[in-house]
């Protein structure tokens, strides 16, 4: 596939998309890697937008340089996102209570705290980003599992090879003091994502070092 063609299915994968305005959002390619410009109108139209773009068939990486414009309606004071912030990660089940907390300067979130499991910090990192005002996330949470690690390679190669989304022959798995290291050939970015996902599910897994390469 060349650059033309998979600029031309990025763009029709973005118009696509009805969580996003398209309309303002420019995509350039230079051997599979897309590069997004232009505006939206939130910090959640802008993962929207890598999130697409990721899931496109050839495409290798992604420099999201989309900026986030807030309109009238959309605009908060910081006060008011970093109470948004704490309330929704108060009523979020998945994440432990006073575990995590927020700050907020120009729109922009910072989550600091430790937390068992990636999946914990990665809801995190969603329950806030959604929210109104909100300009961006910096997420600082730390994983330091509370469980002991066992065979972290072998439970992994295991789940590697119950999804249906991963080609386990394709990926090899290091594993030493809760340290993941990924290497080998993946067909597409969201097998890279999934294969990643389920690395971070292991018990005791503290940090995963994606080396995957995405060749379609």
């Amino acid at each position: 596939m060349t650059d033309h063609d998979l600029k031309r299915n990025v763009q029709s994968a973005l118009d696509w998309e009805p969580s996003l305005d398209a309309s303002d959002i420019g995509a350039s390619v230079d051997e599979a890697v897309v590069t997004l410009r232009g505006n939206v109108a939130s910090y959640a139209e802008k993962v929207a937008a890598e999130r697409v773009v990721l899931r496109v068939y050839g495409v290798k990486a992604v420099a999201n340089d989309l900026t986030v414009r807030l309109g009238t309606s959309f605009e908060r004071t910081d006060t008011e996102v970093a109470q948004a912030a704490v309330s929704a990660l108060k009523w979020n089940t998945m994440i432990p209570s006073d575990r995590v907390t927020a700050t907020v300067a120009n729109g922009w979130v910072t989550l600091n705290g430790t937390l068992d499991w990636q999946y914990q910090k990665d809801v995190a990192a969603r329950a806030v980003r959604d929210l109104t005002g909100v300009k961006g996330v910096t997420n600082h949470i730390i994983v330091k599992p509370q469980v002991k690690t066992g065979d972290v390679r072998g439970k992994i190669e295991e789940a590697f090879k119950r999804s249906a989304e991963i080609d386990a022959r394709r990926i090899n798995v290091t594993a030493a003091d809760g340290k993941v290291i990924l290497s080998g050939h993946v067909r597409s970015w969201a097998e890279r994502q999934e294969a990643e996902r389920a690395a971070w599910a292991a018990p005791g897994v503290t940090q995963v070092e994606d080396r995957l390469a995405v060749v379609p």
